[in-house]
C-alpha cells in the first residue's frame, strides 16, 4: 500500500503526459513557453479570479506575494504555527516577524476569534493557512482585515480546488498561494506553484518579481527573484487539470468512507477530521487524532501500512523560530496527536478497510500479525 499513489494517476493519463512533454521538447521554449500562459488562463478561470501568476514553487508564491505587498523589516505578520515551515520561513526571510495565533481544535486552522487581539501597530498582513484541504474561515478573517485595513494572503498549498461557501480557495483574499508539489491535490512532476489575485497592480508587480524584478527586457525596476514555472511542468499540469474535478470527487468519497469506517470500528479512540459546514475539502491529507501515536505508527508500519505526521513540531518549537512569546496550547497538544493515513483519489475500499480495521485492532490491544 502506498501513502500517495502517483503511479495509478499517471497510468490514467500517461499518453497525454508524454505527448505534452514531447510538444515542449519540440518547440524548445522551456522558460515561459506557451503552455505557461495557457495554464495561467486555465487556472484563473477555474479559481474565478482575474490573474494567475505561475511560479516555481508554493514557497516562492508566498515570498512573491509578500514582496508584492511590501512586507519587510520590522513588520509583523499574523499566522498559524501549525503548518509547514515555508509559511514562517518566507516571513523571516523578508525581515518580518511571525505573530503566531493558536488554532481551532476542530479544524486545525487558525482560530479567528484570537486574531484581533494579536494585531498591533506593526501588523502588516494576515496569513492564514487552509490546512489539510479545507479553507480557513475567510469571512471572519476578511472582516477583521477590512476593519484594520490589512491585506490577506491565503496559504492554499493544501487546499487548491476546495470551496468556501461556493467560492474557490485562492479567490478568497488579496492573494491566494497554491503549491503544485507532486503530492498535492493538483501536482506536477517537480516543484511548482501559483499566485491568484483580482488586483491588476499587484498582478503586474508579482509578474515582475518572479522574473528578477524585470519590467521589460534588461530593465529591472524592483528587486525580484528567479521564480518562474518551467514550461514542461505547465504542460503536465494542463493535462492533469482535465481530470482534476473528477479526482476531487474521488478524494471526497475516500475521505467520507474513512470517516464512516473509523466511526464504526473505533468511535471512542480516534478523532476524525471535522469539515466545517461552509467548506468542501479536497482532503490533501486524511489526518486523525490518537493518544498513543508512536505505538500506532510502529505497529501499522509492521503491517506495511504507511503513515506520516503533518506536523510533528509546531513552528513555535522549531529551532529556527523557537519562541515562548505566544499562548499556543492547542497547537502544542494537537501536534503530538495527529497522524495521517494513506490518502489519494485511487485508494481502494479494501485498502481503506485494512487501514481502519488494523488501527482498531492495535488501539484495542487485539493486534495480530496477519496481513
Amino acid at each position: 500500500m502506498k501513502f500517495i499513489d502517483l503511479e495509478k494517476q499517471q497510468n490514467e493519463i500517461r499518453s497525454e503526459i508524454d505527448e505534452a512533454i514531447k510538444k515542449v521538447l519540440d518547440h524548445k521554449r522551456f522558460i515561459l513557453g506557451p503552455e505557461v500562459y495557457e495554464l495561467e488562463e486555465c487556472l484563473a478561470n477555474y479559481v474565478g479570479v482575474k490573474h494567475c501568476i505561475s511560479v516555481s514553487s508554493g514557497t516562492d508564491a508566498l515570498l512573491i506575494a509578500m514582496m508584492s505587498l511590501g512586507i519587510g523589516k520590522g513588520d509583523e505578520v499574523i499566522t498559524t504555527p501549525f503548518t509547514f515551515v515555508s509559511t514562517s520561513e518566507m516571513i523571516v526571510l523578508l525581515g518580518a516577524k511571525p505573530i503566531y495565533v493558536d488554532i481551532d481544535p476542530a479544524t486545525y486552522n487558525i482560530d479567528t476569534t484570537k486574531i484581533e487581539n494579536a494585531i498591533s501597530s506593526k501588523t502588516k498582513l494576515i496569513l492564514p493557512v487552509s490546512l489539510y484541504g479545507q479553507c480557513s474561515d475567510m469571512d471572519q478573517i476578511n472582516q477583521i482585515a477590512s476593519k484594520y485595513s490589512l491585506p490577506v494572503i491565503e496559504d492554499a498549498a493544501q487546499s487548491f480546488g476546495a470551496l468556501f461557501k461556493e467560492t474557490r480557495s485562492c479567490a478568497l483574499s488579496t492573494f491566494g498561494c497554491a503549491s503544485f508539489f507532486p503530492s498535492k491535490p493538483l501536482g506536477c512532476y517537480g516543484d511548482g506553484g501559483a499566485l491568484f489575485t483580482n488586483n491588476d497592480e499587484l498582478a503586474t508587480i508579482a509578474k515582475e518579481i518572479r522574473a528578477h524584478g524585470q519590467e521589460k527586457r534588461y530593465y529591472h525596476s524592483r528587486i525580484g527573484i528567479n521564480g518562474r514555472l518551467d514550461t514542461i511542468q505547465a504542460a503536465i499540469l494542463l493535462v492533469k487539470m482535465k481530470i482534476f474535478d473528477q479526482e476531487i470527487q474521488l478524494r471526497r468519497i475516500v475521505g467520507d468512507r474513512y470517516t464512516n469506517l473509523f466511526n464504526e470500528y473505533c468511535p471512542d479512540d480516534i478523532i476524525t477530521p471535522f469539515i466545517d459546514s461552509k467548506n468542501v475539502s479536497v482532503y490533501a491529507q486524511y489526518t486523525i487524532q490518537v493518544s498513543n501515536r508512536n505505538y500506532l505508527m510502529s505497529q501499522l508500519s509492521e503491517h506495511k501500512i504507511p503513515t506520516s505526521i503533518h506536523y510533528p513540531i509546531p513552528l513555535n518549537k522549531q529551532p529556527a523560530f523557537v519562541t515562548d512569546e505566544f499562548n499556543l496550547e492547542i497547537s502544542n497538544i494537537i501536534s503530538e496527536k495527529v497522524i495521517s493515513v494513506p490518502m489519494h483519489p485511487y485508494l481502494s475500499e479494501n485498502d481503506q478497510q485494512k487501514v481502519v480495521k488494523k488501527c482498531a485492532e492495535i488501539i484495542k490491544g487485539k493486534d495480530s500479525n496477519d496481513n
